[in-house]
C-alpha cells in the first residue's frame, strides 16, 4: 500500500484499506463475493525488514511524514538529506530506562510495553521519542508506536480541567465538595469514587488535584463545562476530542483518548508559562542537489493560556508537599531538590498508566501498560509503573544542568470567599448559660469554643456559568444543586456522629454574655474563725456570711491555696479538721462562694496556728496543685509523700469534679513499702478535677492531704521534635502541609 509508515503505525486503517480494495475487486469481477469474505476475514500480518537503525519508532514516523508531504517515490529513491530534532543523548536515556524499567518492574505488576516522549517547552522541538520498550519484539507487538496511538490517559487529564477552571476564575485556593455525591445524567447517575474510597470533606482544588481526588475533579468538570473544558484541552494541541457525542462528566478521570506526543505537548506549554508550539520533528530537508525544501524557523508560539494561569497550574503540580498525603514526600513524582510538576494517571481497569511532568526547559511524558490492552495487575499505576520510568529519565536527562525554579504566580483573591478557599464558618467562645458571647466575666466551667457554619455545596455560592458573578440567585434551578447539596449534608451528619463534633448550622451569636456579670456576683465574708485569730486546736469551724442575686450554691474553702473542703449547704458552719500538711505558723484561709452558674467572690483571712501536726506528713508530690494533665496515656501516675508508711494499712486515692462536692473512687494501694506511694489514675473526661488522698492507719487516727486542683486537658499533645545537635548533618526543611478545611479533624 502507499504510505506503509502510516498504515504500520495504524492497523485499523490498514484494515479499512484492505477491505476497500477488496470491495473493488468484486465489483470488477475480479474475485467472487466468496473469495472476498474469505480474504476479509483473515488476520493481517505485517513483515518488515528494519534493522542498524536509532530511533526507529521516531525515524519511520518522520518517514511517514515525509512521504505525506513529498510522495513515496522522492522519499524512497530522491536522497532527501532530512535534520531532525531529536537530541541523541536523551534519546539513549530514554531507550535506556524504558528497557531496563520495564524488564525490572514488568513481571510483578504485570505490564510489558513502555513509551516515553520528551518535548523542548520554548519551542515544540521533539527531544527523545520512544514508542516502545522494543521496536523488534513482536511479543509484544513493538513496532507500534504507542506515542502516536490513542489511549486512555487516566487522572494525568485532570490539569487540563483544573486550569480551563482557572481561566474562568476559579483559583487553587477554591473550595470544592469531596464527599460520595450522585451526579444524574442522561444515560443514568453517576457516583464516581475515589481511588481509596474515601471522602475528605472540604477541600481546596489543590489538595483535590495533587492528591487526584475523582470526586471533586467531576464537580471541578461540571462547573467549568465539558465542551469548554474540551476546547481549551484542543488550544494545547489535543486533536482526539472531535466527536463531543463520546464524552461526559467522566472525560476528567480520562475517560476520552489521547495521544502520548499531544499530552507532552500540552504539559509543556504549562512549561513555556502559556505559550504553546506546535510538535516538532523535522528542522531541515534538502534534496540531492542541496536545494532546500523547508526549513523549520523560530517562532513566538500561540499563547495559549495567560501567563499567570500557567504559572498557577505549575505551582500546583510541583506543590510537593500538597500531594505528600497521597504519595508521601518521596515518590517518582519529585527530584529532590529540582523544582518539577508532575501529574500521574491511572485507567480504572489498569490498562494504561501514566506519568507526565516537566521543568521549565523539559517535558516528558511515559505511558506504561501493554499494547493488546490487557490490564495490569490491581495496583499498578501511574506512581508505580510509570513513575520510576520518568523519574530515570528526568534525573538522567537533566543531570549536570542548572537546577531551574518556576516564576510565582499571583493568586487571584475574587472577593467570593468560596473561590478564594475559605468556608462560611465563625468559631466563637460561648457562655453555656446565656447562649451569648462569652466576655473576661464568664468563668471557666462556662466558657464553650463552638463553630458556626452555612455549609452548602459550591453551586449555593457560585453560578457555573458566571463564577465571578456572585452567588446565584435560584441555585436549585441547577438540576445537581440538590443531589450535590444532599451529599454535604449526609456526610456531615455521619461526621458529627462518627467524631462528636457537633457544628451548630446557622451564624454565631452577637450578644455578649448577660448573667457572668458583676451585679449577679455574690458577696462573701469569713465569720468563723476571725481574721488575726490564734488556733490552738486543730479542730475548726468554718463558716461564713454569704449571699447572691442568684442564691448562693456553694462554698468552696482553700488554705494556703491548697483545696481545704467545699460547703454545699452554705449557711450552716463546716467541722474540718486542719490536715497534718499545714504546719505551726500563719497561713491564708480563703472562702470562695459561688451562685448557681459560677459567678464567683472571695474573701481572705489570716490565721495562726499554734498546734503542732502529728508527725506523719502526707502530701502530693506529682501532680503540683493546678497542673495540667495532657492525656497522653489513659491512665496518670500520682505520687504521694507518706513519712511513716508503715503505720498505715492502705492508701486510697479520689477525684472530684469541681463544684460537685462529690468525691469518687480513684484507686488505691494495699501495704505500703516506700514513703513515696504512687497510684495509677484513670484519667477522667477533660475538665477540672480536685484529688484528695486517705491514709488509713493500722492503729490510731486516719490521715487525709490537702486537696489539689487539677485541669485534665482535651488535646493530646504532638511529640517533641529530637534537637539537632551540633556536627549532625543539616535537616531538610519540612514542606508545609495543605491546608485541611475539615472542620471535624
Amino acid at each position: 500500500p502507499k504510505a506503509p509508515s502510516r498504515y504500520l503505525n495504524n492497523p485499523d486503517l490498514l484494515d479499512e484499506r484492505r477491505d476497500l480494495i477488496l470491495y473493488m475487486m468484486v465489483g470488477e469481477g475480479y474475485i467472487s463475493q466468496e473469495e472476498s469474505d474469505v480474504a476479509t476475514a483473515e488476520e493481517v500480518e505485517i513483515q518488515e525488514s528494519v534493522s542498524n537503525i536509532d530511533a526507529p519508532h521516531f525515524v519511520l514516523w518522520v518517514k511517514q511524514t515525509l512521504e505525506e508531504t513529498y510522495g513515496e517515490r522522492l522519499v524512497e529513491q530522491g536522497g532527501l538529506k532530512v535534520m531532525t530534532t531529536i537530541d541523541y543523548d536523551k534519546q539513549m536515556i530514554a531507550e535506556e530506562v524504558v528497557e531496563e524499567k520495564v524488564d525490572e518492574l514488568g513481571p510483578q505488576l504485570g505490564f510489558s510495553n513502555a513509551s516515553l516522549v520528551a518535548i523542548d517547552p520554548s519551542n515544540g522541538h521533539i527531544l527523545a521519542m520512544v514508542g516502545s520498550k522494543d521496536y523488534f519484539d513482536e511479543d509484544i507487538d513493538g513496532a507500534v508506536n504507542v506515542a502516536l496511538r490513542p489511549r486512555q490517559p487516566g487522572s494525568s487529564f485532570k490539569p487540563m480541567v483544573y486550569t480551563a477552571a482557572f481561566t474562568e476564575g476559579y483559583t487553587p485556593n477554591s473550595v470544592l465538595w469531596d464527599v460520595e455525591t450522585t451526579f444524574p445524567t442522561v444515560t443514568g447517575d453517576y457516583a464516581p469514587k475515589n481511588y481509596d474510597l474515601g471522602e475528605r470533606g472540604p477541600v481546596t482544588l489543590r489538595t483535590a488535584l495533587q492528591g487526584s481526588l475523582n470526586i471533586p475533579a467531576v464537580k471541578m468538570v461540571y462547573l467549568t463545562g465539558i465542551e469548554d473544558a474540551l476546547t481549551f484541552a484542543e488550544g494545547l494541541g489535543y486533536t482526539t476530542f472531535e466527536d463531543r457525542s463520546r464524552f461526559g462528566l467522566s472525560v476528567v478521570l480520562g475517560g476520552a483518548e489521547v495521544k502520548l506526543l499531544e499530552h507532552v505537548g500540552a504539559y509543556a506549554t504549562f512549561a513555556n508559562e502559556g505559550v504553546h508550539h506546535e510538535s516538532v520533528s523535522i528542522l531541515r530537508v534538502e534534496d540531492a542537489d542541496g536545494e532546500i525544501l523547508e526549513e523549520w524557523k523560530e517562532s513566538k508560539g500561540s499563547q495559549a493560556l495567560e501567563e499567570n494561569i500557567a504559572r498557577m497550574i505549575s505551582d500546583v503540580l510541583s506543590d510537593n508537599a500538597a500531594r505528600s498525603y497521597v504519595f508521601g514526600t518521596s515518590s517518582y513524582l519529585q527530584l529532590g531538590d529540582r523544582p518539577v510538576a508532575a501529574k500521574t494517571g491511572t485507567t480504572n481497569d489498569y490498562r494504561d498508566a501514566w506519568l507526565l511532568g516537566y521543568t521549565p526547559s523539559l517535558a516528558a511524558g511515559v505511558w506504561a501498560g501493554n499494547n493488546d490492552n490487557s490490564e495490569m495487575v490491581r495496583g499498578a499505576g501511574g506512581s508505580t509503573a510509570a513513575g520510576p520510568i520518568w523519574n530515570a529519565f528526568m534525573s538522567r536527562a537533566l543531570s549536570g544542568s542548572a537546577v531551574e525554579t518556576f516564576n510565582e504566580p499571583e493568586i487571584p483573591v475574587t472577593g467570593n470567599a468560596i473561590l478564594d478557599g475559605q468556608l462560611p464558618v465563625q468559631t466563637v467562645i460561648l457562655d453555656t448559660a446565656s447562649g451569648k458571647l462569652a466576655t473576661d466575666y464568664t468563668p471557666e466551667s462556662y466558657r464553650q469554643t463552638t463553630t458556626y457554619a452555612e455549609y452548602h455545596t459550591t453551586l449555593h455560592y457560585i453560578d457555573k456559568d458566571d463564577p465571578l458573578g456572585g452567588a446565584p440567585k435560584n441555585p436549585d434551578n441547577d438540576p445537581m444543586y440538590e443531589p450535590w447539596e444532599d451529599a454535604v449534608v449526609d456526610w456531615i451528619a455521619r461526621q458529627q456522629a462518627e467524631t462528636g463534633v457537633v457544628i451548630e448550622q446557622g451564624s454565631a451569636p452577637t450578644e455578649y454574655d448577660d448573667l457572668h456579670v458583676p451585679s449577679n456576683f455574690p458577696d462573701v465574708e469569713i465569720t468563723s474563725p476571725e481574721s488575726g485569730e490564734e488556733l490552738t486546736s486543730r479542730n475548726i469551724e468554718l463558716a461564713v456570711d454569704a449571699s447572691a442575686p442568684r442564691g448562693v450554691s456553694r462554698i468552696e474553702y482553700y488554705i494556703d491555696g491548697l483545696y481545704l473542703t467545699v460547703d454545699t449547704t452554705p449557711y450552716s458552719s463546716t467541722h474540718i479538721i486542719l490536715p497534718n500538711t499545714i504546719a505551726r505558723g500563719w497561713h491564708n484561709l480563703q472562702a470562695i462562694a459561688y451562685d448557681d452558674i459560677d459567678n464567683s467572690d472571695v474573701h481572705e483571712i489570716s490565721i495562726n496556728v499554734q498546734v503542732d501536726p502529728t508527725e506523719s506528713t502526707f502530701s502530693f508530690q506529682s501532680p503540683a496543685n493546678n497542673q495540667t494533665i495532657d492525656p497522653i496515656d489513659q491512665t496518670f501516675s500520682v505520687v504521694l509523700e507518706l513519712s511513716d508508711y508503715e503505720n498505715y494499712h492502705s492508701v486510697s486515692l479520689y477525684g472530684e469534679p469541681v463544684g460537685t462536692g462529690s468525691k469518687t473512687f480513684a484507686g488505691s494501694l494495699t501495704g505500703p513499702a516506700s514513703p513515696f506511694v504512687t497510684i495509677d489514675w484513670t484519667l477522667p473526661a477533660a475538665g477540672d478535677y480536685i484529688l484528695t488522698a486517705r491514709a488509713d492507719a493500722l492503729s490510731g487516727p486516719d490521715i487525709e492531704t490537702l486537696g489539689i486542683l487539677v485541669h485534665v486537658s482535651d488535646v493530646v499533645p504532638e511529640p517533641e521534635e529530637e534537637p539537632v545537635e551540633e556536627g549532625d548533618e543539616e535537616q531538610e526543611e519540612e514542606e508545609e502541609p495543605p491546608p485541611n478545611l475539615n472542620p471535624f479533624e
